[in-house]
């Protein structure tokens, strides 16, 4: 097992948790049609609250995923588009999504099979 201190095992693990994480799964896979306005976003993605879209924005913007062009008009338009980078990531983004819509009710009935038998040790 790798040595979770090492420098690349720490970089790849954060670099996992910001790109596996739910809000930057949808956003990218959002953009991925075109660019968004903020409430464009928002609309697409009604679970996700105002702050929580800043957030991920905002880190996404930082890691190079996203760009963010501010328009000087009154008021001023916000558009968000994937960089090349960003486009990069959609495609195992999009496979993974396929996979999990594809496997979830396999995955249901484990949960339930586990549940189940964790159910009946803990009574015993």
């Amino acid at each position: 097992m790798k040595d979770p201190t090492n420098p690349v095992c720490r970089t790849i693990s954060t670099l996992l948790a910001r790109i596996g994480d739910k809000w930057t799964v949808l956003v990218v896979q959002t953009l991925g049609d075109g660019p968004k306005r903020f409430n464009e976003l928002r609309r697409e993605i009604p679970s996700v609250s105002q702050r929580m879209l800043t957030l991920t924005l905002r880190n996404l913007e930082r890691d190079g995923l996203v760009n963010r062009t501010v328009t000087p008009t009154i008021p001023p338009r916000v558009d968000y588009e994937l960089t090349e980078l960003g486009q990069s990531l959609q495609k195992p983004i999009c496979e993974l999504a396929t996979w999990a819509l594809e496997n979830v009710e396999a995955i249901h009935e484990a949960q339930r099979k586990f549940d189940g038998e964790h159910d009946k040790a803990q009574a015993a």
